[in-house]
């Protein structure tokens, strides 16, 4: 059963658009998903709330402070949304579940350099060799100068940038009513799943 935590130390950098997208990529995969949220904010549950009762099903995820629950049998794939700040104990506890770790990050150069420590954190704290760590640049053309830079900033850590997400309306029009891309006709978001392809490779392996 794979676990994949979404993570970023800053706020505001697109975690609960990255995460709620993963759970709805794998339900369309007709995946058995759960979908956990250790955000104070509770964006991704309030988005689970707000989804329609026609759509794919995708379970909520007990995560408390303290405590995050097994999820039951019958569950095939895991979707964990974590606080900023994600430090300490917390942060032991979530690497140890986690197969995967993906982390959204803005091409600026406050977002880049806010996150370099947890990066660091990330790659020399790996409870497993198997744990794959991934970026994805959101809300940037990867056309750009800004692109570019932000390529140049992850390669020198030696991790992946699996994906660019454009700052498109689509994902908060979707949001707001409790769906992904993978929830809708393709023909209204075709430049966004083209972007989600490379991703859902990336999630796949």
């Amino acid at each position: 059963m794979p676990v994949v935590v979404v993570a970023n130390p800053k706020g505001g950098v697109g975690k609960s658009t990255l995460a709620t997208h993963i759970a709805g990529y794998f339900a369309s995969r007709g995946h058995t998903v759960m979908l956990g949220d250790a955000d104070r904010q509770q964006s991704s549950r309030l988005w689970l709330g707000l989804r329609p009762a026609a759509a794919r099903p995708i379970a909520t995820w007990s995560v408390s402070a303290d405590l995050i629950a097994k999820p039951p049998k019958g569950t095939t794939h895991v979707v964990l949304d974590t606080p900023a700040g994600l430090h300490g104990r917390r942060f032991n506890d979530v690497m140890k579940l986690a197969d995967k770790v993906i982390v959204p990050l803005q091409p600026s150069v406050f977002d880049i350099f806010a996150t370099r420590a947890f990066l660091d954190q990330l790659r020399q704290n790996r409870h497993h060799d198997k744990l794959q760590i991934g970026l994805v640049g959101m809300r940037v053309d990867a056309r750009t100068i800004a692109a570019d830079k932000l390529h140049e900033f992850v390669d020198s850590l030696g991790l992946p940038v699996v994906g660019y997400l454009r700052d498109t309306q689509n994902y908060i029009h979707l949001a707001a009513r409790g769906l992904t891309l993978f929830d809708v006709a393709p023909g209204r978001v075709e430049k966004d799943l083209a972007q989600w392809q490379a991703i859902g490779e990336w999630l796949e392996t």
